[in-house]
């Protein structure tokens, strides 16, 4: 298929730059293979079955975005300053995070960027068009440092319209959030509060943690025009063995799973090995879902509205179709949901209604 094929016009006003107040009052489009609905997240519980698991994935956000001074003796003029805007994105396991830096060009082998009196970093080089850096600090005491300096990661369409601020560090956060890691929220999440939580268990529905750290490449574009040649950016995740064993046991009674977001559905399809079987799973994914893949444990998905020609539009046309697809969005463009991180909300369910 071609990258066209999931491209659309959506008007420039559509994209939220704050979410609804309280999470729940967010629109809800329902959507099966015959019928649209549209609500709001609050009636989420109308289309849930007693005996049906929602997934859910309870990676944190964390701070990961910094602002710092790059200061170099020595220069021909007198001392070189640079500022310096950081965001992280994964340590390698040996003290050391890659990171997307800008101005990259400003940064050489060994020069120190200092983000606030507690919190530096030394840089160690680059890595392809990241930057790999060394934090002066580790363990808890960086935790501390870095919430006490960084900003949270606001998707790059909502951080062109505004600097994230203080009420972004709770609207940008799941109520579930547990496993720090993600530098960009799983957002269909968000829309849930723990009144909701208690509704969905109290009618018989289950509630199945899974962990994925989001990571800054889901906001990246595809470049190429023929999809079958992009190569998908890859994520750690975890299925633990109580979240596998809870999984399988559902689709043996006969109910549905419905993974809360494309990070919760990407990680479980990984971690599945045939039809209604999954086992435990921990590693990095860069599984990528386009029309005919064949899903083995997901049968809907709470999902936002996402970005034309992106990867998360080709796994949503997986699940319902392109055709479908093209005219939910076609609704949704005309009844003005708001769209991306913090817009409202869909209930995909391929079966008819």
């Amino acid at each position: 298929m071609k990258l066209s094929d999931f491209d659309f016009n959506l008007p420039d006003e559509l994209i939220a730059t704050r979410p609804a107040r309280p999470r729940t009052a967010s629109r809800l489009l329902m959507a099966t293979s015959d019928q649209i609905t549209d609500a709001h997240v609050s009636d989420l519980t109308i289309w849930l079955r007693p005996g049906d698991r929602l997934v859910l994935n309870d990676t944190k956000v964390i701070p990961g975005r910094l602002f710092g001074t790059r200061t170099r003796a020595g220069q021909a003029h007198g001392e070189g300053v640079a500022k310096i805007e950081v965001t992280l994105l994964s340590p390698d396991g040996a003290g050391q995070w890659h990171v997307m830096a800008k101005p990259l060009r400003k940064l050489r082998d060994g020069d120190v960027i200092v983000f606030s009196d507690d919190l530096s970093a030394c840089f160690m080089g680059r890595d392809d068009e990241q930057a790999v850096i060394r934090f002066t600090l580790d363990g808890a005491a960086f935790d501390t440092a870095l919430a006490a300096a960084g900003n949270m990661p606001l998707p790059p369409y909502i951080a062109a319209k505004r600097a994230a601020d203080a009420r972004d560090n709770e609207d940008y956060q799941t109520v579930f959030a547990r496993h720090s890691g993600a530098v960009a929220a799983p957002t269909a999440s968000l829309h849930f509060d723990d009144g909701l939580l208690d509704q969905i268990k109290a009618m018989g529905v289950g509630l199945t943690h899974v962990t994925l750290h989001v990571g800054a490449g889901t906001f990246l574009p595809v470049k190429v025009d023929d999809i079958s040649q992009h190569k998908m950016h890859a994520e750690w995740g975890r299925v633990s063995a109580d979240a596998a064993h809870e999984i399988e046991a559902t689709i043996a009674a006969g109910g549905r799973i419905i993974p809360v977001g494309t990070t919760a559905l990407r990680l479980i399809e990984s971690a599945a090995t045939a039809p209604g079987k999954i086992s435990p799973w921990q590693g990095e994914t860069d599984i990528f879902i386009t029309p005919g893949f064949r899903f083995n444990v997901t049968d809907g998905l709470m999902t936002n509205f996402h970005l034309p020609k992106s990867t998360l539009m080709m796994l949503v046309s997986a699940l319902m179709g392109t055709d479908r697809m093209r005219a939910v969005y076609d609704h949704a463009i005309a009844q003005r949901y708001r769209f991306f991180s913090y817009g409202d909300s869909s209930l995909l369910l391929p079966e008819a209604s």
